[in-house]
């Protein structure tokens, strides 16, 4: 979908929203973990991120890439930077084919940055000459299939004098088809809304977004500032100075210019802001979190998990529960397939899963890992640290890259006295009865419905605790399971291959959606990414260390397991009342 539209649509309504910018990393590493900060963020709601461009090599490859994977994998629009200095045609076209054939409809227009070892921009050079060249050419090449969007520069692009000229420029862009202007970042908010209201005056009518940069440090924002031209309130120099070397005092005081600056733009009419991220996360978040700015959930969560905007999987609104923490994992394996579940998930073994190719890995660097996670020389040291993780003393585990979701707040102390009687958990959820899909913790879908969930519970534990709750749960008749080990031994009380739902809702005019399920095939095939974790964990310790032996040892003999309580209407604790008395005394 074209960012315009949404951004229009946005406006008709009266309601501010906000977007994202990232650059691509430079190591695989910081690709992996850039991933994990855009699928964290994307639960702000944004209304849109962007990801800026350099050519050559892998960056302008990585560019598109990240625009990609974050539509297809997690459902937000990605606006996809390109410049045309020293470029030709040839260049430009293959880079909006590639576009254009991965769904990425989204491209911001720029001139670039002048090449290495150059002081003064030549026109002479390359096939488009200016960012207007470039508008104009994806316009009249693929017509309206691309938003367009421009830079805007509230304080000229090489400087004050620049302005005047710049706002003609910017009107050139609009009439060569761009839709959107996306400012340059700036500090001083008087001097912004004048240029929007000196835009408006020379016939630009284009939506105007300002762009937001949280100061993070005094030595880059002093620089930055310089290097840009841009000019900064006396005032902020002023709070700055006493406190130029208290890194967390600046970031602070970056937050609550930030929050200040949008407060008094939406004041005068403002309604959505671009927050350059340079790949940071925390200032961005409690800006938004300070302003309240919090997106509808039905903005947010159409469906219990991120819908994919791939074209291919367009009608897709039915998932297995099992990768909820990894939705990489499942759009790569099920990248082949040629239909989706949507609703109507009949024969389960009808869809065949692909190969997990290159295994899983520890998202953290080795000594990072073992700051967090310790060395486990017992499975009673393994127990505390998953225990820690529930009670929030822990932010993710090989499992998880984020913390126990908002839903699971409700049952933390349960989660943490099971895992404490080692019944260690990777995935759950607590039962719901008819919640409004506007709940901001259970709620999900259109207006004025209904959301419904089974508790669930995914976890690992050892054989014999395994023995022991499966004589309990042969007396809790509304109760269905899974269990496996490494090996594929399966146990189960489900007769059926059918699939469960675990989460459902009810809409008006709609028919009954039922987005989250629970069944074998899709279960066999998540257990070998699962049991792969453990291995993956190992390898942060020193192959023959007594950590590592205890690692994979568990990962051989343990087994994996799933539980639905199917009586939705039950107290949301009653899942945990199978393993009361069971296993080992709960950790502390």
């Amino acid at each position: 979908m074209k960012i315009v539209d949404k951004i229009n649509k946005a406006l008709d309504d009266d309601r501010c929203f906000w977007s994202f910018e990232y650059f691509p990393p430079k190591t695989q590493q910081g690709v992996m973990n850039l991933y994990d900060r855009i699928e964290r963020m994307c639960k702000l709601g944004p209304l849109f991120i962007d990801v800026t461009w350099r050519w050559g090599g892998r960056s302008s490859d990585l560019t598109l890439e990240l625009c990609s994977n974050s539509q297809t994998v997690y459902g937000v629009e990605a606006n996809m930077h390109m410049t045309c200095t020293n470029t030709n045609f040839g260049l430009i076209k293959e880079a909006l084919e590639k576009a254009k054939d991965q769904g990425v409809q989204n491209v911001l227009a720029l001139r670039g940055d002048l090449p290495d070892g150059t002081v003064e921009f030549d026109p002479s050079v390359g096939e488009f000459k200016y960012a207007t060249d470039l508008v104009r050419y994806i316009r009249n090449t693929y017509g309206d299939y691309f938003c367009i969007a421009v830079a805007g520069y509230p304080e000229g692009c090489q400087g004050p004098e620049d302005v005047d000229r710049d706002i003609q420029y910017l009107k050139e862009k609009q009439d060569a088809g761009a839709d959107i202007v996306v400012t340059q970042l700036f500090y001083d908010v008087d001097n912004f809304m004048a240029w929007v209201a000196k835009c408006r005056q020379a016939g630009i009518t284009m939506p105007i977004l300002p762009g937001i940069m949280p100061i993070q440090n005094y030595g880059g924002f002093k620089r930055m500032t310089e290097l840009c031209r841009i000019g900064v309130p006396q005032e902020i120099w002023d709070r700055l100075e006493p406190i130029k070397d208290d890194d967390q005092a600046i970031k602070d005081y970056g937050i609550e210019v930030a929050v200040d600056m949008i407060n008094k733009m939406k004041a005068g009419g403002v309604r959505g802001f671009h927050f350059y991220t340079i790949n940071l996360e925390r200032s961005t978040r409690l800006v938004l979190e300070k302003l309240n700015f919090v997106p509808a959930v039905s903005e947010v969560r159409p469906l219990p998990w991120n819908p994919s905007l791939s074209e291919k999987r367009a009608g897709e609104n039915v998932r297995p529960i099992f990768w909820r923490n990894h939705a990489r994992s499942y759009i790569k394996r099920t990248e082949l397939w040629d239909e989706f579940p949507n609703g109507r998930w009949g024969d389960a073994r009808s869809p065949a899963y692909g190969e997990l190719i290159h295994g899983v890995q520890v998202r953290l660097p080795a000594d990072q890992a073992l700051r967090k996670w310790g060395t486990p020389e017992s499975v009673g040291d393994v127990t505390s640290i998953f225990v820690r993780y529930c009670q929030g003393k822990l932010d993710s585990l090989p499992w998880s890259d984020t913390q126990l979701q908002a839903e699971s707040s409700a049952i933390q102390d349960r989660l943490a006295q099971i895992n404490g009687a080692g019944f260690l958990t990777i995935n759950s959820q607590p039962s719901c009865n008819g919640a409004p899909s506007s709940d901001k913790v259970h709620g999900w879908g259109p207006s004025n419905g209904f959301v419904y969930k089974k508790a669930y519970l995914e976890f690992f534990v050892s054989p014999a605790n395994m023995q022991a709750l499966l004589r309990r749960l042969a007396t809790a008749p509304t109760a269905t399971y899974y269990a496996v080990n490494k090996a594929g031994e399966l146990f189960t009380n489900c007769v059926e291959d059918s699939p469960n739902a675990v989460t459902w809702g009810v809409f008006p005019g709609k028919e009954i959606l039922q987005p989250t399920i629970v069944e074998r095939v899709s279960f066999l095939a998540w257990k070998d990414e699962a049991f792969d974790f453990w291995n993956a964990w190992s390898k942060v310790y020193a192959e023959e260390s007594p950590a590592s032996a205890l690692l994979k040892g568990i990962c051989s003999d343990w087994y994996l397991m799933n539980i639905v309580e199917n009586n939705f209407q039950s107290h949301p604790e009653s899942i945990f009342e199978l393993f009361d008395g069971l296993g080992s005394q709960p950790t502390n």
